[in-house]
């Protein structure tokens, strides 16, 4: 599965994108798997409010299945101007 961090979770992990091998079975599942991986992935998923997620392209939440999945993406809530 392909995992993707936009604009400050890139620049915490370091990282724009990464492929992976997960059990995971729910986003929520996957973020805890990364977090235990490293401090920085710690530090980047700390308080989830601030985060928006993506699931093959859809917005979705934490709790959405990743059965099937070949794509997730991370990043913070998108502003207008």
């Amino acid at each position: 599965m392909d995992v993707l961090y936009f604009a400050w979770v890139r620049e915490r992990i370091g990282l724009p994108k990464e492929r992976i091998e997960t059990s995971a079975t729910t986003v929520s599942d996957l973020v805890a798997e990364l977090r235990a991986r490293e401090e920085r992935y710690d530090a980047a998923f700390a308080d989830l409010t601030a985060l928006r997620v993506a699931v093959d392209q859809e917005l979705t939440d934490f709790d959405a299945p990743l059965a099937g999945a070949r794509e997730v993406a991370f990043f913070p809530p998108m502003t207008g101007g």
